[in-house]
């Protein structure tokens, strides 16, 4: 795949990024071990050679899981994580209760204090078995720490050789502007689909005017607009899909009648809805790369051979009307 470049970094991803939340299972039901190693290990074989994971994902249990799967191939893959939410800490901002995947009690915070950063990445480190991360991302806002002390602590680290390139996730305009005045901020990891584009308004245009790399995550919208969640489907409450607001019954049924809106386009190209969604997502204007979840390796072949179609302008726009009357009716 071609490489595209992380703002002003010398770290480049490829277009699609496999996206290792499901694999540590919690907030997805669980998930096997053994089938995740094989779906990264197939994504990085079909060209989807980076993998974006976060210490929170399973408890550190999706590091370890892609520390196992890229051993011997380091030089091979680009490796995204993330810090700042602490679920091992009683500081920080926010509490969640929440449990484990053995149903213990825990408090996940969020936390990205200067010397909380610093004790995560060597944790990360760890867990993946690697020397360097390429590119590490404040998970979620700390509204109790300044993002300028972050991004200086995050910047030390880069000077130290243990990062190539810093980004945040889920920030809003004013703290990315905060951000990128504080230190090189080479991408910011917002949620963005054919179905939730909220980000065109403004912090799309200001990154991408600013030269900050947009990856996005939930192209498909967990599943939703690969159209293989059918209305009836039922999600175990251990699942964060059972009471997910896109997955209510009505939801299901309007994406489901607007992916056959689409299924000309796909039919045309011999293309799943899933590789469609996701080549529409790739060439939007200011999207840097889409992070796209696998659980085994037939799924991560098959998201990584959206990459063998082209899709006209026309088609693409004709993708996103066919889901603009959703967008409506989601957001008046």
């Amino acid at each position: 795949m071609n490489a595209r470049q992380l703002g002003n970094s010398n770290v480049n991803v490829t277009p699609i990024i496999f996206g290792a939340w499901a694999i540590g299972g919690w907030m997805w039901g669980g998930a096997n071990d053994h089938d995740a190693i094989e779906a990264i290990r197939a994504s990085i074989e079909n060209g989807v050679t980076t993998i974006d994971t976060a210490a929170i994902y399973g408890f550190g249990h999706s590091e370890k899981l892609v520390g196992q799967a890229i051993r011997g191939k380091r030089d091979k893959v680009i490796i995204a994580t993330k810090c700042g939410m602490r679920w091992d800490s009683d500081t920080g901002s926010d509490p969640w209760p929440q449990k484990d995947d053995s149903g213990k009690d825990l408090v996940i915070r969020k936390n990205s204090r200067p010397d909380s950063i610093a004790w995560e990445c060597e944790q990360s480190l760890k867990r993946l078995g690697i020397d360097v991360i390429d590119l590490y991302q404040i998970h979620r806002p700390d509204l109790d720490t300044p993002p300028e002390d972050s991004m200086r602590a995050l910047e030390k680290l880069r000077q130290q050789g243990k990062i190539r390139a810093i980004g945040v996730s889920n920030f809003t305009l004013d703290w990315i502007r905060r951000a990128a005045a504080a230190a090189p901020l080479a991408s910011n990891q917002p949620t963005y689909s054919v179905l939730q584009r909220g980000i065109e308004s403004d912090v799309l245009p200001y990154c991408r005017d600013n030269n900050i790399a947009t990856i996005c995550y939930s192209p498909l919208e967990r599943g939703l607009l690969a159209g293989a969640v059918p209305p009836d489907r039922k999600f175990p409450e251990s699942d964060h899909r059972s009471h997910h607001r896109l997955f209510t019954v009505e939801n299901r049924q309007r994406i489901a009648a607007a992916l056959q809106k689409i299924k000309p386009i796909a039919d045309a190209h011999n293309a799943s809805f899933a590789q469609t969604i996701i080549q529409w997502t790739i060439h939007q204007p200011g999207i840097t790369a889409a992070l796209v979840g696998a659980r085994n390796a037939q799924q991560a072949e098959h998201n990584a051979k959206a990459m063998n179609y082209s899709f006209s302008t026309q088609e693409l726009m004709e993708i996103r009307a066919a889901f603009d009357e959703y967008v409506r009716l989601t957001t008046k």
